[in-house]
Formats: C-alpha cells, sequence, structure tokens
C-alpha cells in the first residue's frame, strides 16, 4: 500500500465539504454544493452507478430540489408522472384506490422513476462544476476531526492512500456506514424478519393497466406490482416461511410468480432480481462535531410509500445552505445544529406512515383481510376518507415546528412557501423559485410595512400582486392565484423566506418582523464592508 501525500493530487488536498457516498443523497448534495462554489470532493467506492434499482418514486418537493440545481425538467423525461395507485385484494378486486392530488410545489405530486438513469443525470450535473472533485473508487477508512475540520484518509483500488482535509464532512454512505460506526454513533431500531426478493423487468409487451402501482394485498403471498420508466417494470414478493430463498430469485420461480396475474413470459425479460430486508432505524445522532450524517446513513425506512431516496434529498437540502451560510461567514456555526432538530421529526413521522401503509399490504392474517377487504371499500366511499386518500396524506408534509426559525412563532412559521407560477417584471411566467433564487428574502403583500431589522442588513423584499395586475419591478404576480391565498390563510402580510423557501418568521398587516437570526450577516454585505 503506497501514499499519497495531499500535494500530489489533483488538488492541494483541502476542501470546504467532503461528501462520502455518491447515491442519490450524495450526488445531490454535490449539485448543491457546487452550484454554490464550494468546493467540494466526493468519495465513492464504486466505479460506477448501482445497476440495481431500489426506489421507485419520488415526489413533488424533492424535484422541486432538484429544480434549484437546474436539474427538474431534464429529469422528469424520464419519469412517469400522475399515475393512480390502487390496494387489491386476493382475488384482484380493488378496495381503494387513490390518485395523489398536487401540494403546490410546481411539479407533480408523484413520479415514477428508474433510479440507474435518475443517478447518471445527477452525476451529468455534477460535472458542470469545476469546484467539484469526484474520487470513484474510492474509501474513507479512517477520519479525525480537530478545531479547524476533518482528516480523511482515503484509499483507492489500487491501495493508493490519499489524506484531504475539510472543513466539514456530509456522510451519504448508507445503511451500513462505515463513516457512522468510525463515529460510534448507534443506529436504534429494527430489521423486520421478512426478506423480499425485488425484481427489475424490462417490459416487452404491455398489459392492460400495466401503469398503474398496485399494491397485491394477498395474504397468500402479498406483492408489489409497480410502473416504472424507460420500459421497465418492477415487482416485489416476500420469501415466506418454507420458501428457498436461492429458488426465488430464479427465472423459474420469478415467471411463476408474475403468471398468477396474467404475465407470460413473452411479456417481460428478467433483468435482475435481488433480495433486500426492510429496516426501521434511526442514527442517535445526526451530528457529530464537523460531521452529518445523511440519507440512509441517518435513517431507514421500510420502502412502502416511496420516501427512502426522497429523506435523503431532503437532508441534504436542509443541510448544504446552511453549511454555505456557515462558510460564508453570514450564519454562526450553532445554526449547523437545527439539521437534525428540523429533520429528524419529519423522518420519524414519514417512517411512522410507511409502516402503517405496510401493515395494510402485507397482513396475512385471513380473517383481518377479510375484515379489510368489506370495510375498506366503504370507508373509500366517505367523503373525509377518500379525501384523506386523494391528498396523499400518508405522506406527511414537511413542517418544522424547532430550528433556525424565529420566536415568537406564527402560523405560517416552519412552513415552505408553494412553488406556483408567477410572472416577472419582464411579464414572463416562471415558478416562483426561480425568482426567489435561494436567498433571505422578504415576501410581501400590498404596501411594504418598514422592517428596518432586516433592511439595514439589505434583505430585499419582493410584492406579492393579484392575479390580473401589472408586471412591475420588485414584484411578481401571482398568475396562478396561489400565495395570496396562502398567505392570508396562513395569517401573514410579510413573511422572511430562508434560501430553502421555508418561512423563518412573518407578521400579519402592520406588524414587524422578529429580527433577523443572531449573527445574521449576509455575504453581499460582508463583501462590501
Amino acid at each position: 500500500m503506497s501514499e499519497i501525500s495531499a500535494q500530489d493530487g489533483a488538488t492541494d488536498g483541502s476542501y470546504d465539504v467532503a461528501v462520502i457516498g455518491y447515491g442519490p443523497t450524495g450526488v445531490t448534495a454535490a449539485n448543491l454544493l457546487g452550484s454554490m462554489g464550494l468546493r467540494t470532493v466526493v468519495i465513492e467506492r464504486d466505479a460506477e452507478v448501482f445497476s440495481r434499482a431500489r426506489a421507485i418514486s419520488t415526489d413533488e418537493e424533492v424535484v422541486r430540489i432538484w429544480q434549484r440545481i437546474g436539474l427538474a425538467d431534464r429529469l422528469k423525461q424520464d419519469m412517469l408522472a400522475d399515475r393512480p395507485l390502487d390496494f387489491v385484494n386476493a382475488r384482484g378486486r380493488t378496495f381503494v384506490s387513490a390518485h395523489p392530488v398536487p401540494r403546490g410545489h410546481g411539479h407533480p405530486p408523484q413520479m415514477f422513476i428508474y433510479q440507474p438513469a435518475l443517478e447518471q443525470v445527477l452525476r451529468d450535473g455534477v460535472d458542470r462544476y469545476p469546484n467539484v472533485e469526484i474520487l470513484l473508487r474510492h474509501e474513507c477508512l479512517r477520519l479525525r476531526q480537530d478545531a479547524e475540520g476533518a482528516e480523511l484518509t482515503v484509499v483507492d483500488a489500487d491501495d493508493s492512500v490519499r489524506r484531504l482535509r475539510a472543513k466539514y464532512v456530509i456522510a451519504a454512505d448508507g445503511g451500513s456506514s462505515l463513516t457512522r460506526a468510525q463515529l460510534n454513533v448507534g443506529y436504534e431500531g429494527r430489521t423486520y424478519e421478512d426478506r423480499w426478493v425485488v425484481i427489475d423487468t424490462e417490459m416487452l409487451e404491455p398489459w392492460p393497466d400495466h401503469d398503474r402501482l398496485r399494491f397485491r394485498c394477498d395474504p397468500a403471498r402479498p406483492a408489489v406490482d409497480c410502473p416504472t420508466p424507460l420500459g421497465h417494470h418492477r415487482w416485489e414478493f416476500p420469501i415466506l416461511p418454507g420458501d428457498d430463498e436461492t429458488y426465488l430469485v430464479t427465472d423459474e420461480a420469478i415467471y411463476s410468480m408474475v403468471a398468477k396475474y396474467g404475465i407470460g413470459r413473452d411479456q417481460i425479460k428478467i433483468l435482475r432480481a435481488t433480495v433486500y430486508s426492510h429496516h426501521v432505524r434511526f442514527a442517535a445522532r445526526f451530528r457529530v462535531g464537523r460531521v452529518f450524517l445523511a440519507g440512509d446513513a441517518a435513517h431507514a425506512m421500510p420502502p412502502w410509500i416511496g420516501q427512502g431516496m426522497a429523506a435523503g434529498v431532503r437532508d441534504v437540502a436542509n443541510l448544504c445552505w446552511k453549511l454555505n451560510a456557515v462558510l460564508l461567514g453570514e450564519l454562526p456555526e450553532s445554526v449547523l445544529d437545527s439539521y437534525e432538530a428540523e429533520r429528524k421529526p419529519h423522518v420519524k413521522e414519514v417512517t411512522k406512515r410507511a409502516v402503517f401503509v405496510g401493515r395494510v399490504i402485507t397482513e396475512r392474517r385471513r380473517a383481518v383481510t377479510r375484515v379489510r377487504d368489506a370495510v375498506m371499500p366503504v370507508l373509500n366511499r366517505v367523503g373525509g376518507f377518500s379525501d384523506w386518500l386523494q391528498d396523499s396524506n400518508w405522506i406527511p408534509v414537511a413542517h418544522y415546528a424547532e430550528g433556525l426559525q424565529a420566536r415568537p412563532r406564527a402560523k405560517a412559521t416552519g412552513h415552505q412557501v408553494p412553488q406556483p407560477w408567477v410572472t416577472g417584471a419582464d411579464g414572463e411566467r416562471v415558478r416562483l423559485d426561480d425568482v426567489l433564487g435561494g436567498r433571505w428574502l422578504l415576501l410581501h403583500l400590498g404596501p411594504p410595512t418598514p422592517q428596518p431589522g432586516w433592511e439595514r442588513l439589505g434583505v430585499e423584499s419582493l410584492a406579492v400582486l393579484p392575479v390580473g395586475s401589472k408586471p412591475a419591478e420588485g414584484a411578481v404576480v401571482d398568475s396562478d392565484g396561489v400565495l395570496l391565498p396562502w398567505l392570508t390563510g396562513h395569517r401573514a402580510t410579510t413573511v422572511a423566506l430562508r434560501p430553502d423557501a421555508y418561512v423563518y418568521a412573518a407578521a400579519p398587516a402592520g406588524s414587524r418582523l422578529p429580527l433577523p437570526p443572531a449573527g445574521f450577516a449576509p455575504a453581499s454585505r460582508l463583501i462590501a464592508k
């Protein structure tokens, strides 16, 4: 094993942020950090995108995050949007149907993905940033922290060792995170006894309703029957007591299982079959000094509502802008503690919903399934229950009760503003986030109330004008009629938005906002000095 000093590498070996892991969480972080101009290194053990499709769907909030890095429209070209989902009993009859309703993030509420293709687009996006260095076929063997940052000992496939330094580290190295183990952080929770065969197929000949997601709730053997884009289709089956696991991943066994649902050998080509276990786990801490756990390194949940990958993307979206603010001197380092305070409660709530949906799907007690199959169709015709399903409320809205927000709290505090299409000063229709620009900003209705605590720091304000108004400088027209009702409904005339479009502070008409965060010094003011 040979050793290479930092100076022998392509750079001097010193970075603002090191990202360990280059899956969906790590590659999203690399894009975000790259777009912010931070000097970043990514350390990834594998040489290529992982070929096995794990995640099968994402949602509008996550695509909104990818919009920030300019990749949302390209990614959506490879997605299936607006597909309904059915819970089907053993006789093939639907007992619950749902069609997710948009929540105002400016993208379809649910989209099916083919993960290897998605990751490749995200990796291609990182190539735009010369400030991001990618070290494939490298592994971080040791991590040490000091007052100035972290030292990472990295080895490549040829056993050459490199030492790198970074001011902060994002560990997105998966559920078996070596980084988490080095930090002696517990990974509390459970692993389910049931293991599942996950099958990726190429669809050769479509069958009726092949583009509907079906949870086949058969107590004899439940199944997930899921459309995926780019000509693929996904099947998942549990390994039951007495099953031969090695046999269930063979083509013969797979064709036999899908034949029950009318799928012939000439309709699909089996690409791969892998056995997975389901987990419910949370890291005891998301932050240890200058190291932050993200994605599966921080939490794991069952796949039933398609939020595992999404949770990791939300993690780094929450974290990266805060790291940027701290490194620029805009905010004190203490704000980084808000990462866990904001993300962990939401991840736990999402996990609870995933476990609940999983119980409905995988219930094998026949007496219980008979009651379920009889009662659920009746409930599905009841307005309130039906609305709950259509609103896709098993995925909780991300709302922060604690963290980086002003006191006293207002109704809007901790919520993310919706993202409608708006009309800018030039008369062009654009998505709201493209106007907000990932910065601190005051958004207000009507004549602005003086906000000296924010104005003296140079925080700009943007007026929201009603539908039909003439475009104007310093304003957006609420073309879709979404922002004004949202602000009014949250009893806010002025809101202070963080760079991630979450409300830091809010005030009613004629009132001043709470003051900015302690130690807040926008970069533009620092440069001016």
